[in-house]
């Protein structure tokens, strides 16, 4: 290409004159696309969504009502913020969590405690028993009622948790139930296939037998969303009572046998990665907690069991 030019231009009658090093003339195409700049700042309403107090598209609706304020300034639809920005929702400061780190961990609830923040009945909720954090707040990750005891799990990442809790995620929970009364293949099958709830149609995506004796039997179930009571209202259907509920399995995760009741673990990183890959989203840098808070939960732990609670966990079960 460049000597075809070059001989073109000759065949006009003047020598081409050679530029020197000097010159460095840099030549731009017509269709060059200007540079970029990076636009500063997040969205506003996914900064929101990270507290947990709802999810991206109902912060667009708080946003546009009026409920949020940027330094002192009502907030607009596609506003951007950045860590120096102080955000308030109705008139309230909010407590922000990192962009780049989240923080999991695994709770075993036991029966007898609410998965609410604050309970007008002044019963133990379980946020009582977790660490503290200097920035942002613990979100669980789904819910368990008052006599369901098992794995819950909290994030600092709010977009995370109600991602996962979002019907359309499709996540597998899998739980140990003791129901008492008489059942038969057939009913197990019904379950199975679907039956209807007052509100809707409801089914277990599995069902393992557990073994047991007399009436009281336990098996391994599986559900895929979280409606409230799922679970005891699907064998209520059949007659059935049931008198034990646990849940052992979310997605991925499994309880550790090791974990007891009122203790919490951090997750493995391999077990932190599967629920963002569950949830869609890219993986955040994971932030662990100290080997105080460790201790502390120790502590409180074997004071809640007594003198003798270190000598019967080491006996074998």
């Amino acid at each position: 290409m460049s000597s075809t030019y070059g001989k073109a231009r000759g065949s006009a009658g003047k020598p081409s004159s050679k530029r020197k090093p000097s010159d460095n003339v840099v030549e731009v195409g017509a269709d060059a696309a200007p540079e970029e700049k990076p636009v500063a700042g997040e969205k506003l309403q996914k900064v929101l969504a990270r507290t947990g107090i709802g999810s991206r598209r109902e912060m667009e609706r708080w946003i546009e009502s009026g409920r949020v304020a940027v330094n002192g300034k009502p907030a607009r639809l596609g506003d951007r913020v950045e860590d120096r920005d102080r955000i308030t929702v109705d008139g309230r400061p909010l407590d922000r969590a990192s962009a780049q780190e989240t923080r999991c961990i695994l709770y075993h609830k036991p029966t007898g405690e609410v998965s609410s923040r604050k309970d007008p009945q002044g019963r133990r909720t379980v946020f009582e028993r977790l660490p503290k954090l200097k920035a942002g707040r613990w979100i669980s990750i789904g819910r368990l009622d008052y006599n369901t005891s098992g794995l819950l799990l909290f994030t600092t990442d709010g977009e995370l948790a109600n991602t996962l809790m979002h019907p359309s995620a499709n996540i597998e929970r899998e739980y140990m139930v003791r129901v008492m009364g008489e059942w038969d293949e057939e009913m197990l099958k019904r379950l199975l296939e679907g039956v209807m709830l007052e509100d809707g149609v409801a089914r277990f995506t599995d069902i393992q037998d557990g073994g047991g004796d007399g009436i009281n039997h336990w098996f391994y179930v599986v559900i895929m969303e979280g409606r409230n009571r799922e679970v005891r209202r699907l064998w209520e259907s059949q007659g059935l009572t049931v008198s034990r509920l646990k849940r052992v399995r979310y997605g991925d995760v499994f309880i550790p046998s090791k974990v007891k009741q009122g203790q919490w673990v951090e997750l493995e990183p391999k077990e932190l990665k599967s629920l963002y890959r569950m949830a869609d989203m890219e993986l955040k840098n994971q932030k662990r907690g100290t080997h105080k808070e460790r201790e502390k939960m120790e502590r409180q732990f074997t004071k809640r069991k007594g003198p003798g609670a270190a000598k019967s966990r080491r006996r074998p079960r």
